[in-house]
């Protein structure tokens, strides 16, 4: 087991205009953004990577539930919502824009949410109670519904189909990366995440954005109001299959909106340095480690949903799970 982080150290540097990725990092890398004309934030700061090699990203196609013998009616249903989740993911309801939603057998949310929901906060209240204290999940402070219409499936593939993202591995650490068509990333590695395997086997595309090639996109967003003296806000966009997500790590401050879909955080005060295995998922994580956790090494936790927007400190651990296929955004103070 590893854990880590007391003597842990940010590398940054300033990338040139040119390169592709305006937008760097990923899941294990928080320069995941700049904002144009600003210099990147630092790398997300955690423990040292365990030795061993690196697996390969596999790619798998979504397939269709094979037909044969007379059903019982829950397995009928079952294989209705099967056909209806992968073979036509572009007809789902409004409200997912076309993204699958978890889907049965999904992971829960939590029991209990014990971070605090806030819709009525000042700016002043934000600075004295959470800002530099502890995460909360501010409510209606922004109107996204534009941006929001533009990011569902439909619109992102037309849109985007064509242009090629960097996937990286979603684990704590971000060593391998993948650059392929978006709509291949959509539509053949966008499926749930298997239980059995490890962080550098799955895929995840979270934070490598063009800006010149995603700007069209951006500049419909408007990131949360509250700043913080000498900071500058950084956007990575992201899209994750169910069950997907990072493991723990740590780094500056930031927000994180849900547009589509669900996306449950744990999180811990930098102090408290959490019991994880940086290449293992947060899906075994929950699975094997939380369960044993007594209740004064648990976690503050809380699912996030559409249009809500968590704040976490400075420094904070968290790991994050994608309940559903979840298209999502995080503004990072650099």
């Amino acid at each position: 087991m590893v854990t880590g982080g007391a003597n842990s150290r940010s590398r940054g540097g300033l990338p040139s205009a040119s390169r592709r990725g305006l937008f760097r990092g990923g899941p294990k890398e928080v320069t995941s953004g700049v904002r144009p004309g600003s210099r990147p934030l630092p790398r997300r700061r955690s423990c040292r990577p365990m030795a061993g090699g690196r697996a390969q990203g596999s790619r798998r196609a979504a397939r269709l539930p094979e037909g044969g013998r007379l059903m019982a009616p829950a397995s009928r249903l079952l294989a209705l919502w099967a056909v209806a989740a992968v073979a036509l993911p572009g007809s789902g309801a409004e409200g997912d824009g076309g993204w699958r939603p978890g889907g049965p057998g999904a992971v829960a949310e939590e029991e209990r949410c014990t971070v605090e929901r806030r819709a009525d906060l000042t700016y002043a209240e934000f600075v004295q109670q959470y800002a530099f204290v502890r995460p909360v999940i501010l409510q209606g402070l922004t109107d996204n519904s534009r941006f929001r219409a533009l990011c569902s499936r439909e619109r992102l593939l037309a849109s985007f189909g064509d242009r090629v993202v960097r996937l990286s591995t979603a684990n704590t650490y971000s060593y391998h990366k993948v650059d392929l068509p978006f709509q291949e990333y959509v539509e053949q590695l966008l499926h749930p995440q298997d239980p059995t395997s490890l962080g550098n086997d799955t895929l995840y595309f979270f934070g490598d954005n063009n800006f010149t090639e995603w700007a069209s996109l951006f500049r419909h967003y408007s990131p949360p109001p509250f700043g913080l003296l000498g900071t500058a806000p950084a956007y990575s966009f992201g899209i994750a299959g169910a069950g997907s997500g990072v493991p723990f790590h740590w780094h500056g401050p930031g927000y994180s909106e849900v547009i589509y879909g669900r996306k449950r955080w744990f999180l811990y005060p930098p102090e408290k340095t959490p019991e994880f295995h940086p290449n293992k998922t947060t899906l075994a994580w929950l699975r094997d480690t939380y369960p044993a956790l007594p209740p004064s090494a648990r976690p503050l936790e809380c699912t996030i949903r559409a249009g809500e927007v968590l704040y976490f400190p400075d420094r904070w651990w968290h790991a994050t799970l994608n309940l559903d296929t979840s298209v999502f955004i995080s503004t990072f103070l650099g």
